[in-house]
């Protein structure tokens, strides 16, 4: 398939025909990386004139063959980009999103204007939330709480030297070991697919940790939870910025009015779709 001297050019149709033969979903996005990754460069492939080594060729049949196996193509490459940061990524952690990147841009909409704010993001993986958070708020003092050994791996490579706090914890249990009152902002993409939806997964998102997938039999169970025991944790008035499923918007709407959460308000993504829930604990009354 590919071989040395074989054209950039004719290398990357080589492997995009593999990986549409395979079933991967963006076989052409995908083979550019793995070419760019082969050879050692951010160029686009199509321009490059020197015909692949023997070694490049080589690391190129490897990593096409892992993703043909539809192993995500994130962890082969071992990092992967979310809001203009570069993250490691890899086998044990959830793959940032650009789905994600609109919970972090509700969370810092909801930051501007105030000074020094602490903010925790739970369930926190790689890391990407808060230390995006950090990244645009470089003034906010961030603590990102993830309780799988592996995944919190990454999160501690990710959060070195950012000024960001990693805790191995609970996500569920751990702000209620923390004073009242003690966060400005609470941001968690917490684990929200249902039952059903986990025995269709396509076969790279199923090579994810279940963990960080599985929400329960209707996807609500961490929302019940969430909702339930954040309020605590908050000053009056601050908030709290959930990720949600595409069709989960009216349920954790109600759960959350259910649990006396204010100006509960639903944004959606670039493609349209439901995918964060703000809600306000509510002020002191005056």
């Amino acid at each position: 398939m590919v071989t040395a001297g074989m054209a950039p050019r004719a290398a990357l149709r080589a492997v995009t025909e593999a990986l549409a033969g395979a079933g991967c979903p963006d076989a052409a996005f995908d083979a550019g990386q793995l070419l760019r990754f082969a050879l050692g460069t951010d160029a686009d492939p199509r321009l490059l004139d020197a015909p692949l080594t023997a070694a490049q060729a080589e690391a190129l049949t490897g990593y096409t063959a892992r993703r043909a196996a539809r192993e995500p193509l994130q962890y082969i490459l071992g990092s992967w980009d979310f809001m203009g940061l570069r993250l490691a990524v890899g086998p044990g952690v959830l793959c940032p999103r650009p789905d994600t990147e609109t919970v972090c841009e509700a969370a810092l909409a909801l930051l501007a204007g105030t000074a020094a704010p602490t903010v925790w993001d739970l369930c926190a993986g790689t890391g990407c939330l808060g230390l995006a958070i950090r990244h645009f708020c470089p003034a906010a003092r961030v603590t990102c709480v993830e309780k799988d050994a592996a995944a919190f791996g990454y999160l501690k490579t990710n959060t070195a030297g950012t000024g960001v706090l990693a805790v191995q914890a609970d996500a569920l249990t751990w702000p209620a070991a923390q004073a009242p009152g003690s966060a400005d902002l609470i941001v968690c993409n917490p684990p929200y697919l249902t039952a059903a939806e986990m025995a269709a997964l396509q076969p790279e998102v199923a090579r994810e940790p279940a963990a960080a997938l599985y929400g329960g039999a209707d996807g609500l169970d961490f929302y019940r939870a969430l909702l339930r025991d954040c309020r605590r944790a908050l000053r009056p008035g601050d908030r709290l910025v959930l990720e949600i499923g595409a069709g989960q918007g009216a349920a954790v709407q109600a759960l959350a009015a259910q649990h006396g959460w204010q100006n509960v308000a639903c944004k959606r993504d670039a493609a349209g779709h439901d995918r964060v829930i703000t809600v306000q604990n509510p002020p002191k009354s005056t």
